[in-house]
């Protein structure tokens, strides 16, 4: 499949699968950003993407974002389809949970993108769905 995609700066590589089984590609920031204790702020990662019709993309932290300092506020992104324009740049909306600033480097890679297929769906709504009730949050073990 290929996909149209727009860097805002073309000195930043493009998204890459770093091996051969990987599923995510990693987004880089496009510039440095300073994240204030205990406050949240946005990383630009630097791509505006045309997602192809029945599809999304789902944005995640890198597993090793979390030893920076932060996490992203939201847990994960969800870019619909029609967020497409040249200025639609993707952002990381993260939170600093530490006591000091984190600074997050220009091109550091920060965040995964994982293109998936989705279904739009007609709810038929019901006043019994014919199932039985499994028995609440969290009841298939400890």
């Amino acid at each position: 499949m290929k996909i149209r995609i727009r860097r805002i700066d073309k000195s930043l590589p493009l998204p890459v699968y770093h091996t051969g089984g990987a599923v995510a590609f990693d987004l880089a920031s496009r510039e440095t950003v300073i994240i204030e204790p205990r406050s949240l702020n946005f990383i630009p990662l630097n791509v505006a993407i045309q997602i192809p019709e029945g599809h999304m993309i789902l944005l995640a932290p890198r597993s090793s974002t979390p030893k920076r300092g932060i996490f992203f506020a939201n847990s994960v992104g969800i870019v619909d389809r029609d967020y497409c324009g040249n200025n639609d740049e993707y952002r990381a909306f993260v939170y600093n949970y530490t006591d000091a600033p984190v600074t997050i480097e220009r091109g550091e890679r920060i965040a995964q993108g994982i293109i998936l297929k989705t279904d739009a769906v007609e709810f038929e709504e019901v006043d019994d769905l014919g199932a039985s009730d499994r028995g609440g949050f969290g009841t298939t073990g400890l």
